[in-house]
């Protein structure tokens, strides 16, 4: 990540995927690969700001193979175990660092909201990352 950027939004992937009812279940890699392809377009246009979104499941799936997206300079993190968990340590490690940004995670969950504010980020749902995207598009 680039030191000088002044935010770091942290996306629960799963969360903001599940929060539409699209058929995103019957096909969780295109789903995933829809939102990392949506919000590339929206680092390129986000200046101080670095987006990085945690993939996890069948979704990690989504940055290999044939059809796998450009991520241009969206952090991928594949959790090996829990989101949860490793959204906690990607926020974490933001948060440690010496002249740390601003760090908001995107989540509409509540037991994960209640283990990143306590250490310095703050949290918002997965609507206001909905808009964001969607106005990519107007």
């Amino acid at each position: 990540m680039d030191g000088g950027r002044s935010q770091v939004v942290v996306v629960d992937a799963a969360n903001v995927v599940g929060s539409r009812p699209d058929g995103w279940w019957r096909d969780r890699v295109g789903a995933a690969r829809r939102l990392l392809t949506r919000l590339t377009a929206l680092q390129e246009r986000l200046r101080d700001t670095d987006l990085v979104v945690v993939l996890e499941g069948a979704a990690c799936r989504a940055v290999s193979g044939d059809g796998a997206p450009e991520t241009g300079h969206v952090r991928v993190v594949l959790a090996s175990g829990s989101g949860d968990d490793t959204i906690v340590s990607v926020t974490a490690e933001v948060v440690a660092q010496s002249q740390h940004p601003a760090v908001t995670v995107v989540t509409a969950d509540r037991g994960l909201r209640q283990r990143v504010e306590p250490i310095g980020a703050t949290t918002t749902g997965p609507r206001w990352l909905l808009d964001q995207l969607d106005a990519l598009s107007d």
